[in-house]
């Protein structure tokens, strides 16, 4: 999901990335829950209560899913997470130095991850997740970080 609003960029994580994630214990639970509701076979209420338990960390871990932001603006990148205790990492565009897409097998069709490399202290890597394939995201920043990097005067030197 993408809006733009006085040039910046939100985005939250696809859903789908929730079911990639998660795809193992959705299986488990669900399975657990069908074992549990089986009469006269062993343990079943040890099921039901094991059931409930994976049902109740998917539920937060969806949540916690949802609940993720990444604000992309003419100066910052803002990432918002948490469910509980909501945490705000700000991110300098002038202090990010490289840029890696990651796409695994189970969602190469549609999602992928970004992964933004930088100089930041408290962030030095940070992934933004559940991204659309076709959203070009990498260009975007990178366009912005070159920006500010002019407006600020700063320059890269290598040594190769």
């Amino acid at each position: 999901m993408q809006r733009t609003c006085h040039k910046t960029i939100v985005i939250h994580p696809h859903t789908g990335q929730f079911v990639i994630n998660e795809l193992p214990t959705l299986v488990l639970c669900g399975t657990v829950w069908v074992y549990g509701g089986m009469e006269g076979l062993p343990l079943t209420a040890i099921a039901t209560v094991i059931a409930l338990i994976l049902s109740l960390l998917l539920l937060y871990r969806y949540l916690y899913l949802r609940r993720i932001r990444y604000c992309i603006g003419t100066e910052q990148l803002v990432s918002e997470y948490g469910i509980i205790r909501r945490k705000v990492d700000y991110m300098e565009l002038y202090r990010i130095v490289d840029f890696q897409e990651h796409q695994a097998c189970c969602n190469n069709l549609w999602l992928k991850t970004v992964r933004i490399l930088s100089m930041d202290r408290n962030t030095p890597r940070l992934d933004l997740i559940g991204i659309f394939h076709r959203d070009d995201l990498v260009s975007i920043i990178r366009e912005r970080v070159e920006t500010n990097k002019r407006k600020k005067g700063i320059y890269e030197i290598t040594n190769h």
